[in-house]
């Protein structure tokens, strides 16, 4: 399950570009807090903090206990709006949902082991290093592993083969490909010389 992490946050009423770079300037991060019916909150939360927070994150989807005002609101992080040059944030858009809002998120993908297939001269070749999931949000993986050691040569690691956590679906057919473990150029050349 996706680790929660807490953030303070206060309501902001200055808009207007150069009063958010003013912001900005005073070590704020301009956001907004949207979702399940309620209108929308403009807030800013401490660049320091929230810079910490995705550096000590495994993945792009972060669940924050959202500390406004005295009140504590269960938030997704949807959306980082980073400066092009110097990769700041300009920007958060954070989701408010409670432990059942169903999340769609893209979750990174972590194999495991050696396949079979190397040892014996293959390449492993991992197409997909993440994976489309829905879940609740008390649901959602921080990674997901897949134990690729029964894989020879030629083999390939479907959707449909893998084992998701408990309410976790994968959103892409089970027919696509995760991982293959592909024949490597010498293999090819020495199985059609007949050698």
């Amino acid at each position: 399950m996706a680790t929660k992490h807490v953030l303070k946050a206060e309501p902001r009423q200055r808009t207007g570009s150069g009063v958010l770079k003013q912001m900005r300037r005073e070590g704020w991060v301009p956001s907004v807090i949207y979702g399940r019916g309620s209108e929308n909150k403009n807030l800013k939360v401490n660049a320091k903090a929230f810079s910490e927070l995705l550096a000590h994150s495994t993945s792009d989807n972060i669940i924050i206990n959202l500390e406004i005002g005295g009140a504590n609101q269960l938030a997704f992080l949807k959306a980082i709006q980073h400066d092009s040059l110097s990769g700041l944030t300009l920007h958060a858009d954070f989701m408010a949902i409670d432990e059942t809002t169903e999340i769609t998120a893209q979750i990174p993908v972590h194999l495991t082991g050696e396949p079979l297939g190397v040892k014996s001269g293959g390449l492993l070749e991992q197409l997909n290093h993440t994976l489309e999931i829905r879940c609740a949000a008390s649901k959602l993986p921080d990674t997901l592993e897949f134990d690729v050691t029964h894989l020879d040569e030629g083999d390939s690691l479907h959707i449909g083969d893998v084992t998701l956590p408990e309410g976790v679906v994968a959103t892409r057919a089970a027919d696509v490909v995760i991982a293959h473990v592909a024949k490597t150029a010498a293999a090819v050349s020495e199985s059609a010389a007949g050698v």
